[in-house]
């Protein structure tokens, strides 16, 4: 396996798990919307971090080496 495949085949297993934490706090943010006040706000601050997480892991993977 050459160096592009094996940075192709990390990028996707970021991505994919990338994914998978967005669709679980997306997940928990519904469900905090539904239980009430106090869990809703807890919610809100962890999908505000794994935005802010996801903007930086895009912003770094555009950097030419």
């Amino acid at each position: 396996m050459d160096a592009c495949q094996k940075n192709l085949t990390a990028l996707r297993k970021e991505a994919i798990m990338l994914w998978t934490l967005f669709v679980i706090l997306l997940v928990l943010w519904a469900v905090g919307l539904l239980t009430g006040y106090t869990m809703g706000g807890v919610i809100h601050a962890l999908l505000v971090i794994a935005v802010i997480v996801i903007l930086i892991q895009v912003f770094q993977g555009r950097k030419r080496t």
